[in-house]
């Protein structure tokens, strides 16, 4: 089996930022998972660097733009570096062989014919809008107040004479293709945007401007470069040999599963006129366009005007790619829209990192070291007997066996969406299991009554759990997969491991074939002390939230949160969050609709009719695209949320003073 799985090459006009890194994190994880299943995986990543903003950008510094480019590949390659992004190829669309596969394609399309018999290229004026910051022409249906809908930035009408290429002559071949194949593009509901969009009819395109210097020129017309989006989409092509290397091509196309990944903006791009150049060419179409969702700031799309762009090297140059990669994949399926803070970054960090794998670990090899000196025996006879005893270990190996089937459904190409978050709840069921199986089986007591045949079945039993965890860990999170296996000192089964493909056997596979010592002890996540400013490099003010700041204040400072009384009157999830509840109060003269993050806590029905304080005059803003006008007050600390309510029952909108 071969996969072939792209991301959306980069704008080099400005910084990977965190949403940036979200898709190559995703990407990631598949190509190394598929890798763990036996899959032949080619992962594909690079830079776009023929868009008018790349050449204003390098304007603006006084650079030559492929000198300004070369200085950029440096930047996304060291990101990409730092967040542990194993890509096989970078392709460049400033690189001599993508120009090259440019010209074949363009070439081959153009000795073609459409459908219908017509030209698939022709030369005509175009009237219409044109927005500069996504370099994408819109219909006047598109924008909204003659705004950009992806921008908020007013679009220029646009009058010049190109080629044009022939995409509305595509529609009924798209539309067989999309109705036969369900998994050409998803998540399912990027599909339906993009069946009524086909169903709805296509305009031709645009496909080169006259006049340009940067960029692709036309082979039949060298007065016109390439259009930006026509020369990004052929990289998938060009960076599997199209034009250059026949072989490497049929290998990685016809004989691949091919998978972009890519942002739920340009799925029009590549769920429409993609496949429709291909149909041109007489090419096969990829096998999936996934379009994921956004990550949004305290609810808001990440933009440089509002300052609120996270930087991704930021958070892990202090705290290290893993956690990072484990926070964006553990928030929400891939197809939704994720939502980053400082304060549930923390959140998940010391709850499930520090907490949860982090401290089974470190308690394991303590007991080890303590109770075996360093050392778990290798099983015997005597232990499996003292194992199978012990009917508290059997929830353990439940977990595993629940482990493989739900992460392979999560993670599965064809499925209705990729659930990364899925995936990493099976692997703390396991965890979970784990822990509890140490506090039921108390092998400190066991060592005390001189047990120790148990003591090393208890042992044995999690030193061998935690192996495979790691194992399962490793796409998500490698770093700290790698430091367990030197710590557990599973050197030993590396060579055995190694030639095995990850298959459910490997659940239930007995890793205590020979005795392991353990390696040198290191905290895999100290806790985070929550710091006084934001390492995340997004300095917009409404980042500090769920900081300590003990600057102090005036009873006029207070006077000025208007805090109320209020009855939960109805609630319920928000979809698509595990740990947001969408809740309405009745504060006596309005009922008020409030989102908050207590989902894990508290379930709907316990909520309804109890008694809260509101902070009612806070700006309203959205959370997973759900309004919220006001702040349910809450006590935290690391391990419970508790909500604030009156010791005695007052009227709805009395004042909290």
């Amino acid at each position: 089996m071969r996969l072939y799985i792209t991301t959306a090459i980069d704008y080099v006009n400005s910084r990977p930022h965190i949403g940036t890194a979200y898709e190559k994190i995703g990407a990631d994880v598949l190509a190394r998972f598929y890798r763990l299943l036996g899959w032949e995986v080619r992962f594909q990543m690079g830079n776009d660097e023929h868009s008018s903003n790349v050449a204003k950008a390098a304007r603006e510094k006084g650079l030559d733009p492929l000198v300004y480019c070369d200085q950029m590949e440096g930047a996304f390659r060291t990101t990409w570096q730092q967040l542990d992004i194993a890509y096989d190829g970078f392709i460049r669309t400033t690189a001599p062989a993508h120009r090259h596969t440019v010209e074949t394609l363009f070439t081959q399309i153009n000795a073609r014919t459409a459908p219908d018999g017509s030209p698939n290229i022709y030369k005509a004026k175009y009237t219409g809008w044109y927005c500069d910051s996504c370099e994408a022409f819109y219909t006047e249906k598109d924008l909204q107040d003659q705004l950009c809908p992806l921008h908020k930035r007013p679009a220029r009408w646009v009058e010049e004479e190109n080629y044009f290429f022939a995409l509305s002559r595509y529609r009924d071949l798209l539309l067989q293709h999309l109705r036969q194949h369900p998994a050409f593009i998803l998540p399912t509901i990027r599909r339906n945007e993009i069946l009524r969009l086909v169903e709805d009819g296509l305009q031709d395109i645009s496909i080169s401007r006259e006049g340009g210097t940067w960029g692709i020129h036309l082979p039949i017309d060298a007065r016109h470069t390439v259009y930006v989006w026509f020369d990004a989409l052929i990289n998938y092509l060009s960076a599997v040999g199209f034009g250059t290397d026949p072989a490497h091509f049929s290998t990685w196309w016809h004989d691949a599963t091919v998978y972009h990944v890519i942002g739920k903006d340009i799925t029009r791009f590549h769920g429409v006129i993609w496949p429709a150049m291909l149909f041109a060419a007489g090419l096969p179409l990829p096998t999936t366009i996934f379009g994921h969702g956004f990550v949004y700031h305290r609810g808001e799309r990440m933009s440089k005007t509002l300052g609120n762009v996270v930087d991704p090297l930021a958070l892990a140059e202090q705290y290290g790619a893993d956690p990072l990669r484990y926070f964006l994949l553990r928030e929400n399926s891939f197809g939704s829209d994720g939502n980053f803070t400082w304060a549930q970054f923390v959140d998940r960090y010391n709850g499930d990192l520090a907490s949860g794998i982090g401290n089974l670990v470190s308690r394991t090899c303590g007991m080890i070291t303590q109770y075996l000196q360093g050392v778990v025996p290798a099983w015997t006879a005597t232990s499996r007997r003292a194992a199978q005893q012990l009917a508290t270990i059997q929830p353990v190996h439940e977990a595993v066996g629940a482990a493989f089937p739900a992460i392979t459904r999560a993670l599965d190409l064809a499925g209705a969406d990729i659930d990364f978050h899925a995936a990493l709840a099976a692997i703390w069921q396991i965890i979970a299991a784990a822990d509890r199986c140490i506090t039921d089986n108390a092998p400190w007591k066991l060592h005390k009554a001189g047990r120790q045949d148990e003591v090393v079945a208890v042992l044995g039993t999690i030193t061998d759990v935690i192996a495979k965890v790691t194992i399962l860990l490793t796409p998500f999170v490698p770093a700290t997969a790698e430091k367990i296996w030197h710590q557990m000192g599973y050197e030993a089964l590396r060579g055995r491991l190694a030639e095995q493909q990850l298959t459910s056997e490997t659940c239930h596979t007995d890793f205590l074939t020979a005795p392991l010592t353990l390696g040198p002890a290191t905290p895999l996540f100290p806790r985070i002390e929550s710091p006084k400013e934001d390492p995340s490099g997004a300095h917009n003010a409404k980042t500090n939230e769920g900081l300590m700041d003990i600057t102090q204040i005036t009873i006029d400072d207070f006077a000025k949160v208007h805090l109320q009384a209020a009855t939960i009157a109805a609630a319920e999830p928000v979809e698509g969050a595990d740990r947001l509840l969408k809740i309405q109060v009745d504060l006596g003269s309005e009922i008020r609709q409030i989102v908050a993050g207590i989902a894990k806590q508290y379930t709907p029905e316990e909520l309804i009719g109890t008694q809260v304080c509101v902070v009612t005059n806070l700006k309203p803003a959205k959370l997973r695209g759900v309004e919220s006008h006001g702040m349910l007050l809450a006590a935290s600390d690391d391990t419970t949320i508790s909500i604030l309510t009156p010791l005695k029952p007052v009227a709805n909108g009395s004042r909290v003073k």
